[in-house]
């Protein structure tokens, strides 16, 4: 089965950074397990879509944890990358092998990854140079 490369974010609520504790843990997840239940499947970004995205990550997938730089910026910053090792979707949480968390201000185009989940992105294709840029260590 083909690697799927997924970008994700660990700033709740745009100024609270849980990246150290998902770094210390071996984990990321972001969504309370039953507040978001009744939402509706909507367009765009809205929860249900994301917990759609979520539902397709696979073990050995690689994930990285981005930060945007503010509003109107076009690129992002990489902070962590890291292989899944677990998929809990019970309680919206992955696990991971943290394999670089220290990268300085490795800035990449944002490619609209602006909610908490994006991906599935593949290393072919127009997503290449982007996906390598994203992912090399």
């Amino acid at each position: 089965m083909q690697t799927q490369y997924w970008v994700v974010g660990a700033t709740w609520g745009g100024s609270e950074d849980v990246l150290p504790q998902f770094l210390k843990r071996g984990y990321w997840y972001c969504w309370d397990i039953n507040k978001f239940a009744n939402e509706q499947s909507g367009v765009g970004n809205t929860i249900k879509n994301q917990q759609q995205r979520f539902d397709k990550v696979r073990v050995g997938d690689r994930i990285a944890v981005k930060r945007l730089r503010g509003q109107g910026a076009t690129d992002m910053s990489v902070l962590a990358i890291g292989i899944v090792k677990d998929v809990d979707v019970e309680e919206w949480r992955i696990y991971v092998d943290w394999v670089a968390d220290e990268l300085g201000d490795r800035r990449v185009p944002l490619k609209g990854c602006t909610a908490s989940i994006h991906g599935p992105f593949l290393n072919e294709g127009e997503d290449s140079v982007w996906v390598n840029q994203v992912f090399c260590l």
